[in-house]
């Protein structure tokens, strides 16, 4: 099935007419440097490689993978509740030493620094394993952590799990308040002005926090070895405060001295409402979900604050979280390891796009079947969001398996691109398709529009969620306390609305192509919020002014060009690693990688960027490392959970993303899709990808 390019399509290979992107084609000459049959058998065996994995019942999703301190909260989760199994703590203690770096400490990504938070954790999960304080690989780790600061330089959360099982000062936890429960919705700091994540993971903490519960374990997993001091001034520690005395972080330290006043009183009035309010809370997010908020942290804080309230081991929610627990493990030799959650609608969604756009056929089964799975996928209850958009639709797709309550837009835009992609084929308007699909594609676009910021930009999950204060209560280091908005999500919201019939010329376009350039930086680039880094986020504002028909040959985006060009590697490809979100660390600096590659790769090109050695190299070496199974080798993460804090390595990233370049490059290059049927038939079959 060729399908040739015209001006109305509002496909990827739409742009190779430069009709609507605002490109201006520079010559012909680069389609001599690349093998356009060996672009498409690429993308077949690509094609081919997805085929073969897709799930019976439609979706995809690829294991998505976090660093140690899961497995180490997973053995003290699995210790608080007296399950104690020392064949499945060794394993996951052995695969918590894998992450050990030679120097004795443990990183949050692989190849980072020390992060002393979850070197304790994992030291303190490998000593309830069973490995004495006398291993090697144990002294190293202690060295290493004194080296750090020792265990009062943990954050908040690993203080306050090593609290309970007696191992830190509960003086020393930054109060969290269960009464903030209570605030009305008005106020500042009521609990729906705080990121949804951080919500879900803190309503059940500060239930935790207020009734300080203890567990016994044996004397010689305690960690007195961890502290700098020593044993006899663990107890002296306290919350450090800032050198200058008016600074906001003081003034919550204050305020944090006053709760713990409050909180030793015996009488506190609102207390046992604020309880029994979050109670509630956390049971009524149990329904429609794969768990509380479908997260790791929030479902196994949510299991702690049961307990606390005194619900027992065999009730529903309990099990449920449980059940859902046990599915994130990865069971493999003798190790276990565990996801923070499942990507599912991520997946299948971008697995679409890459599909679609690549040529396949939208009339094949697997389209069909996935499209149907993510159809059912759409939320038709009001969460969280409409704490600030009460008037609005439900509308929203979420990440995983299952999340009523906590859809984002980021999903809701990737799942509407395949929508239309899919059900209007030809260019059509969307207002053509099928009315099941129509009413999806309304509520999803309607919601979408109402999820736009004040600062005309789009965050993740909320609405306006940018009380700066957040930043500094004592028990905001984990660095997500706000959803604000961010430059990769908006630009991707231009790239839906181009599909949609929603232009330039439309009041939320304008506002988002404001905020987008008073966001680029100094050197043309822009920040990645939701994927490593500066590479993700230039691709994406890239591609939305584009396909929005922004003029792409203007100086500010010709700068991002010239940025893209001068941080490529010797190889062709790009990389940049975690450590360009720490303050003056250089950005896109890093090993190549097959996603980031794509990524600068698709951005060039939607720059009008065709001819370019850079883009030619960057092509050719996506072409180069593909393997004989048609996917990408990839062991860097390359997607952000919380910058500076939490980092994923999603397993299809490099897959679906070089796929999708691929396919971009040879629809810009011919201004065709490419042609799977002809190729196969060419080749008598399927075929594997030709040596370049």
């Amino acid at each position: 099935m060729k399908t040739r390019v015209d001006s109305h399509i509002p496909l990827t290979s739409q742009e190779a007419t430069h009709s609507s992107a605002g490109l201006t084609r520079q010559s012909t000459s680069h389609s001599h440097h690349i093998s356009l049959e060996a672009v498409s058998n690429a993308i077949a065996s690509a094609q081919d490689f997805l085929l073969e994995r897709q799930n019976p019942d439609g979706y995809w999703v690829a294991e998505l993978e976090g660093d140690s301190i899961l497995e180490s909260e997973y053995v003290l989760l699995l210790q608080f509740l007296g399950k104690r199994d020392t064949r499945k703590f060794r394993k996951l203690a052995n695969y918590i030493r894998k992450w050990q770096d030679k120097e004795g400490f443990w990183p949050i990504y692989p190849g980072g620094p020390p992060d002393v938070s979850a070197s304790v954790k994992a030291y303190f999960a490998c000593k309830l394993a069973g490995f004495s304080e006398q291993e090697p690989f144990m002294r190293k780790a202690r060295r290493a952590i004194l080296a750090q600061g020792g265990v009062a330089r943990c954050n908040t959360f690993t203080k306050l799990y090593l609290s309970m099982f007696g191992q830190y000062d509960w003086r020393g936890v930054p109060t969290i308040p269960p009464e903030s429960i209570l605030l009305p919705k008005w106020f500042y700091f009521n609990i729906y002005a705080m990121s949804s994540w951080s919500r879900a993971i803190l309503v059940p903490l500060a239930v935790i926090n207020a009734h300080k519960p203890y567990r016994d374990i044996p004397a010689d997993c305690h960690i007195d070895e961890l502290f700098v001091d020593g044993r006899t001034t663990r107890k002296k520690l306290r919350l450090q405060w800032d050198n200058k005395p008016l600074t906001w972080r003081n003034v919550f330290l204050v305020m944090d001295k006053l709760l713990k006043l409050y909180d030793a009183s015996p009488v506190k009035p609102f207390r046992k409402l604020a309880l029994k309010r979050s109670l509630g809370w956390l049971l009524e997010r149990e329904e429609g979900s794969g768990g509380l908020g479908a997260i790791f942290p929030a479902m196994t804080h949510a299991i702690m604050a049961y307990k606390c309230m005194g619900l027992p081991d065999s009730h529903p929610a309990i099990q449920k979280e449980l059940k859902e627990l046990k599915a994130f493990e990865i069971e493999e030799g003798d190790t276990i390891r565990l996801q923070p959650c499942v990507s599912p609608v991520w997946d299948t969604a971008l697995v679409m796009n890459a599909m679609l756009d690549s040529g396949y056929p939208v009339e094949e089964e697997a389209v069909t079947k996935a499209m149907e799975w993510l159809l059912s996928k759409q939320t038709t209850t009001k969460g969280d969001w409409a704490v600030k958009c009460p008037d609005v639709e439900p509308g929203g797709w979420y990440f995983e398996m299952e999340n009523e309550f906590y859809p984002d837009v980021d999903d809701t835009i990737m799942v509407l691109l395949a929508l239309y992609k899919t059900y209007c084929p030809h260019g059509e308007h969307w207002t053509e398709a099928p009315a099941k699909v129509r009413e999806a594609m309304r509520k999803g676009l309607d919601w979408v529009m109402a999820m736009q910021n004040k600062d005309g930009g789009w965050a993740s999950f909320d609405k306006d969620n940018t009380n700066y204060l957040f930043q500094f209560v004592p028990y905001a280091d984990h660095n997500a306390m706000l959803d604000p908005s961010s430059a990769d999500i908006t630009a991707r919201c231009l790239e839906m609305f181009s599909y949609y019939g929603v232009d330039r010329t439309h009041p939320s376009v304008r506002r988002a192509l404001d905020y987008l350039y008073r966001e680029q930086e100094a050197e043309g680039c822009w920040f990645g919020r939701w994927g490593v880094n500066y590479l993700y986020g230039t691709w994406q504002v890239l591609r939305g002014l584009a396909r929005i028909g922004e003029d792409m040959q203007t100086e500010r985006i010709q700068r991002a060009v010239r940025w893209l060009h001068s941080v490529q590697n010797e190889d062709g490809g790009w990389g940049e690693t975690c450590a360009s979100y720490d303050p003056g660390h250089a950005k896109a600096m890093g090993p190549s990688t097959a996603s980031q590659t794509a990524w600068a790769v698709m951005g060039l090109m939607n720059a009008g960027d065709l001819d370019s050695p850079s883009l030619q190299n960057g092509v050719n070496y996506l072409l180069n490392h593909q393997n004989t199974q048609g996917t990408w080798e990839e062991q860097w993460f390359t997607g952000t959970g919380f910058p500076r804090v939490f980092y994923l390595h999603y397993h299809y990233y490099s897959h679906y993303f070089p796929l999708w370049a691929l396919a971009q490059y040879y629809a810009f290059t011919t201004g065709e899709m490419p042609d799977r049927t002809a190729n196969e038939k060419a080749h008598g079959g399927r075929f594997a990808n030709l040596e370049v």
